[in-house]
């Protein structure tokens, strides 16, 4: 049966296209919940006709969708954190809603919807594509990994911390120098010469005017007995 999608569905098709699915899948999902209508003759020469009249606005929606494209493909590779077995098995799956996010935390924001991601068992390098247009699809890169792996780097940052009390002790020898000069006994040497100089000096002039008093005196003696 053919129908013309209302509105993107990943795995089967675009907007406005016509495609063919199972009757059952039509009837019982698809027309019932408005995501298509039946192509009939009469709703295919409408859709042409609308295409025709909205060909600029669709050329715009692409050129849009080009330039989403452009930003997801300059996102650095995504790194997912899993828990593994011992075996490298991941428990679980890398689903669309992970990767959303990745590109969310880049700054891109992209519906969930769009992303399309293969199977992914096992710890490695994947590659999901985001179909943003007919003719625009982007890629995202991303690496699983055990998510035990990101509590390496707490172990590195401790020889960083025993590093610091040593460089904190290098001032403290440092103090320790100025702290042995002996300024103390430049002032007992000085101390020294300053006593003893006085002390000599007053003993040298008593001694001189001692030996003079006996000269002075014999001179009157001699002249006396000449008179007579």
């Amino acid at each position: 049966m053919e129908i013309i999608l209302k509105e993107d569905i990943i795995g089967l098709g675009f907007k406005n296209d016509i495609v063919k699915v199972k009757n059952g899948y039509a009837n019982n999902y698809l027309v019932p919940t408005g995501k298509a209508a039946y192509a009939t003759e009469s709703a295919k020469k409408v859709l042409a006709e609308d295409l025709r009249q909205k060909a600029h606005k669709l050329a715009k929606i692409k050129e849009e969708a080009e330039a989403l494209a452009a930003k997801i493909n300059a996102v650095p590779t995504l790194v997912i954190p899993m828990k593994v077995s011992t075996t490298g098995t991941i428990y679980g799956s890398v689903t669309n809603v992970q990767i959303a996010e990745g590109l969310a935390a880049a700054g891109v924001e992209v519906d969930r919807k769009k992303i399309v991601v293969g199977e992914v068992k096992a710890i490695g390098s994947y590659t999901a594509s985001v179909k943003l247009h007919k003719e625009v699809t982007a890629t995202v890169d991303f690496t699983v990994i055990n998510d035990s792996e990101p509590e390496a780097p707490a172990e590195e940052e401790t020889p960083a911390e025993v590093k610091a009390p040593a460089a904190e002790e290098a001032p403290v020898v440092e103090e320790a120098a100025p702290v042995e000069e002996a300024p103390a006994e430049e002032p007992a040497a000085e101390e020294t010469p300053v006593e003893e100089a006085p002390a000599e000096e007053p003993v040298a002039e008593e001694a001189a005017p001692a030996e003079e008093a006996p000269a002075e005196e014999a001179a009157p003696a001699e002249e006396t007995p000449a008179e007579e």
